[in-house]
């Protein structure tokens, strides 16, 4: 994803709250695992 605008980077919609996600860099590894937008809605 380097060198990609944020309006471009991929998102995805929260399971708990249902508000749209951006990747993130700390998920470069485990994009398709995640599901929450944070630890607060993981919880």
């Amino acid at each position: 994803m380097k060198g990609v605008k944020k309006v471009h980077l991929p998102t995805k919609i929260c399971l708990t709250c249902g508000r749209p996600f951006a990747w993130r860099k700390k998920w470069e590894k485990n994009w398709d695992e995640v599901k929450y937008c944070s630890q607060r809605c993981r919880g």
